[in-house]
């Protein structure tokens, strides 16, 4: 998957166009302009990622596609603002301060593995993103998460306590994917100023 700069540029002004009229209105109804090119519409799944200089500030996303990729990212960056239950609700005082970082997902393949260390030997650090699911409990990290969590056993063992389960538990019938990502991000400030806001 590759973006060209103008449709990155795109995802990054609609995904700040969406917080922006999020903390007018109260209400994720921000409408992606008409006649876009196919591929800001065609099904596609993403993930936005909030950041300021502390740290994390909001990551929300789909695993599958739901909606079209430039729809999508808009759903995300309102949810990532507003409704990740890890942080409060974003304001406007920190709105200047963000980073925005958009992920478009590959489809997701399903890995087949006997045991864990089986797992262990195809997490190559920073090359995917990996989903783990048992029962009702699912988690998943994007491939960004390998530069804080660069050994293999250590992100997994951090995949499991995000998907609920305890970081030595493992079982046959816990299902794995993986999937890479195309991402781009840009503070705010030079998504104002390529908007020319």
């Amino acid at each position: 998957m590759t973006y060209s700069k103008d449709n990155q540029a795109l995802m990054l002004t609609t995904a700040l166009a969406s917080i922006e009229q999020g903390l007018q209105t109260g209400r994720q109804d921000y409408s992606v302009p008409s006649g876009l090119a196919a591929d800001m519409t065609a099904p596609a799944a993403s993930f936005v990622t909030l950041t300021t200089p502390a740290g994390l500030r909001g990551c929300i996303g789909s695993l599958e596609a739901q909606s079209g990729l430039l729809e999508g990212v808009a759903e995300n960056a309102y949810s990532a603002a507003f409704r990740d239950h890890r942080f409060p609700p974003l304001s406007a005082d920190e709105l200047p301060y963000l980073t925005l970082e958009i992920s478009v997902l590959s489809p997701l393949v399903q890995v087949d593995c006997a045991d864990e260390q089986a797992l262990l030997s195809l997490m190559i650090p920073g090359e995917a993103g990996w989903v783990l699911e048992e029962n009702y409990h699912r988690g998943t990290f994007l491939p960004t998460v390998w530069s804080s969590l660069d050994k293999p056993a250590d992100f997994l063992r951090e995949l499991k306590r995000k998907a609920g389960l305890a970081p030595d538990y493992w079982s046959s019938s816990i299902k794995v994917w993986c999937y890479t990502t195309t991402a781009f991000s840009s503070p705010v400030a030079e998504i104002r100023q390529h908007a020319g806001k």
